[in-house]
């Protein structure tokens, strides 16, 4: 198939779009390589790719360059990666998330409805669940987010379940659970505590440890994504992309120390409006309709995100 991944230079997207060549897909990236991290990062993610692709650098928020480009794609599917990311940062600036997240999904869904086509997948976040009881499933019914990411997500998803009804689009969407592993965000927890705990400096905890996250390994996330490919279920859909599995962030700051070898200066901090208390995927729904089999826990995962932090220190160190 001919492929547009956005965001296909990110973490989840650089790993998605090896995987997809892979496969024998023609894959076109559109990323806008941003400043919220340093965006060298993210094309050194796509370097080994970079000159057998397409990659357009196209900001979301332009409705008319993201429509040239799917002009000149002609694209059977599209796969929605690209967006601001993290709770933090969307209290900070909500009108930039609002802006990304929301009117570059319309921006998209209209490119895509446009040019006729008919199947679009989109990346939201286990962030739309809010404070609902774990662990999370499809079909809980969802009245209040926490954050402005969670609400630009939680948006987005409505957007296609709209395009999808209007436009005979199949939509297929994907909530992420907090994804780790080689090229992970240099601001998620995982990258950032194991960067300052080797270099000797002190991590922020928020909280007294005690908040849970399922943590996702990539190439699980993209063994979900793939599959979501070839489904022929209802035109819209949902489905949940986890470990179910949940560690306490007091354990996961007590695993990186032993995987480093080296103690963690921790500084105590109140809890952070926005973030949640406990995530916790349900995963059957994924099991049984896309043969969704995620294999790696975080006690296999976590060694492997070490052994890439090793090698690539000299080149991933960003400001501490």
């Amino acid at each position: 198939m001919k492929i547009l991944v956005t965001g296909g230079a990110g973490f989840i997207g650089s790993h998605l779009v090896e995987k997809l060549l892979g496969e024998g897909h023609e894959v076109t990236i559109l990323d806008d390589f941003n400043d919220f991290y340093d965006p060298t990062i993210k094309r050194r993610n796509i370097a080994a790719v970079a000159e057998k692709i397409a990659v357009h650098e196209v900001d979301l928020r332009d409705g008319d360059e993201v429509r040239g480009v799917f002009e000149r794609g002609e694209f059977d599917v599209v796969i929605h990666l690209a967006a601001r990311a993290g709770v933090r940062p969307s209290i900070g600036n909500p009108q930039l998330f609002y802006d990304t997240n929301v009117n570059g999904t319309l921006h998209l869904l209209e490119a895509a409805r446009a040019v006729g086509l008919k199947c679009f997948i989109f990346g939201s976040s286990s962030s739309v669940y809010g404070l609902a009881t774990a662990p999370f499933s499809e079909d809980l019914h969802l009245t209040q987010t926490l954050s402005p990411y969670a609400a630009t997500k939680i948006a987005g998803e409505f957007l296609c379940s709209t395009y999808s009804h209007l436009y005979q689009m199949r939509v297929v969407a994907l909530r992420f659970f907090t994804v780790y592993g080689p090229r992970q965000r240099p601001d998620l927890a995982i990258h950032q505590f194991t960067r300052r705990i080797w270099n000797g400096k002190p991590i922020d905890q928020f909280g007294d440890g005690t908040t849970q996250r399922d943590y996702t390994y990539v190439d699980d996330i993209v063994q979900g994504v793939v599959a979501s490919l070839g489904y022929d279920g209802p035109l819209f859909d949902v489905f949940n992309l986890g470990e179910n599995q949940t560690i306490e962030l007091k354990d996961l700051i007590a695993a990186i120390e032993a995987a480093l070898g080296r103690r963690a200066k921790i500084n105590y901090l109140p809890e952070q409006p926005g973030d949640v208390p406990r995530t916790c995927a349900d995963i059957s729904k994924a099991q049984r309709l896309l043969g969704y089999r995620p294999v790696t826990s975080l006690a296999t995962g976590l060694p492997r995100f070490i052994e890439w932090f090793h090698q690539n220190r000299a080149r991933i160190e960003v400001p501490l």
